[in-house]
């Protein structure tokens, strides 16, 4: 592996803590709106009365490669790669590693701090793959098997309520006082309701399920939860495609075992 393949150029688990961590089984993304959009002006809004404003286009294909680079070179115990191509700009991000082809969880951390994306992505490509606390880490035999999702988070709103916000379009963090009176967070990335077929009520019972919520969920239970609603851009790239770029900027060489 090339040490140099760019030559110009408060953490979340998704599921639950009580120290402010949560444990994350998705990817996100845009997804499917069950709903009818109307644009104007850049502003999308929404039937239920809101208006979404237009996210920033960051998350790039670079983004993946980096975080492929990062943890190929770490398994192989070789100086990781040099300053990636695109911006250094500061956003909550979360990185998701997925294998096989039905592509199943494999890690998946990231942060609500604003982190710059040259280092926030080369910290928590390793962090989700070697240290997500539900899998073991990532060995070097995986790697050709694995596909990688990059997420950028942007525009988070206080939500009027656990039901304010859209299924597709948002994702949620809740905060939530549990059954032993502890103050616990978790969150989902806005396409694993989708993804599970989930309305609303399933999507926030599941969560507060994740943050560590043990005792009957009622109507009133759902009412006391903070929410907050945000975005999302996801990129994604498999193995064979990080290889395949590498490949044809003549970057890549073998490590020998």
């Amino acid at each position: 592996m090339s040490n140099n393949h760019y030559h110009n150029h408060n953490s979340y688990n998704m599921g639950s803590s009580s120290n402010g961590t949560s444990q994350h089984h998705y990817t996100n993304g845009e997804g499917k709106n069950q709903y009818n959009n109307h644009h104007n002006q850049g502003v999308v809004r929404l039937t239920n009365g809101y208006s979404l404003k237009p996210l920033q286009s960051v998350a790039v294909p670079d983004m993946c490669l980096f975080c492929f680079e990062v943890l190929d070179c770490e398994l192989n115990n070789v100086e990781g790669p040099g300053t990636p191509p695109f911006t250094n700009d500061a956003y909550p991000l979360f990185v998701t590693w997925k294998t096989g082809r039905d592509k199943r969880l494999r890690g998946c951390i990231g942060t609500f701090s604003a982190m710059h994306l040259h280092s926030g992505l080369r910290e928590y490509a390793l962090t989700s793959a070697l240290k997500d606390s539900r899998f073991a880490p990532i060995s070097r035999d995986e790697l050709p098997k694995l596909t990688v999702s990059v997420s950028i988070l942007q525009n988070f709103e206080e939500a009027n309520g656990h039901l304010d916000w859209s299924l597709g379009v948002h994702g949620i963090r809740i905060e939530f006082i549990n059954e032993r009176g502890c103050k616990r967070t978790a969150t989902y990335l806005p396409q694993v309701a989708t993804e599970q077929g989930w309305d609303q009520i399933q999507t926030i019972d599941s969560l507060l399920r994740k943050g560590g919520y043990r005792a009957a969920i009622t109507p009133e239970t759902r009412k006391s939860i903070k929410l907050t609603r945000y975005r999302s851009q996801e990129i994604q790239m498999n193995y064979k495609e990080y290889r395949d770029v590498l490949d044809r900027r003549g970057q890549y060489c073998k490590v020998q075992c």
